[in-house]
């Protein structure tokens, strides 16, 4: 199948794949149940060198920049408590973690969460998180502006490999709150 967005050679539906995925991603889509037939996630497979946002979209082409978004883990602390989430926003934005991360999240205080924690908590390599197969005790942020793409490049657990999702999926995934204003420009 040729991939929707970007200049990938082919894209394969997510359940055709399961072993290039990490555990809690093919799990999540194992147990899909979502609004749309799981064969519209999509898995790309990239070069892992080219994982990071900019200098993959450098390689594989400046037009995926507006329609990858990437995902991170944060922290939020509140008298001794600590609460995980992850945040979905535009690659063109940064998440407002001390705004709207912190307030939906009741937190005094929000950052980003250590690698060691956002991967050990995720079972995903650092720089292919994804907000499929997420542990559903972790709320997931999702800036609006991700939703109203119709195709979303995203982690796919794995620094070798995207999936492609399409926006309004990322809505429902357990656990989803879609915010206004949840990616700030940069």
């Amino acid at each position: 199948m040729r991939a929707p967005i970007g200049d990938f050679d082919t894209a394969t539906p997510a359940p055709d794949c399961l072993d290039e995925l990490t555990a809690p991603v093919a799990d999540a889509v194992r147990r899909w149940s979502g609004s749309v037939p799981v064969e519209q996630i999509l898995y790309v497979e990239t070069d892992p060198q080219w994982a990071d946002t900019a200098v993959f979209v450098e390689h594989y082409g400046r037009e995926l920049l507006e329609q990858s978004a990437n995902c991170v883990v944060v922290a939020g602390k509140r008298g001794g408590e600590s609460t995980l989430a992850a945040c979905l926003v535009l690659s063109t934005t940064r998440v407002d973690v001390n705004g709207v991360v912190r307030r939906h999240l009741g937190a005094r205080k929000a950052s980003f969460a250590p690698t060691d924690v956002a991967t050990g908590g995720s079972g995903m390599e650092y720089g292919g998180i994804t907000p499929v197969g997420l542990p559903e005790s972790w709320p997931l942020l999702v800036d609006s502006a991700v939703v109203d793409l119709p195709w979303v490049l995203v982690g796919s657990g794995r620094r070798r490999g995207k999936l492609l999702v399409p926006g309004k999926v990322l809505a429902a995934l357990p656990g989803a709150v879609v915010l206004d204003g949840l990616g700030t420009p940069v």
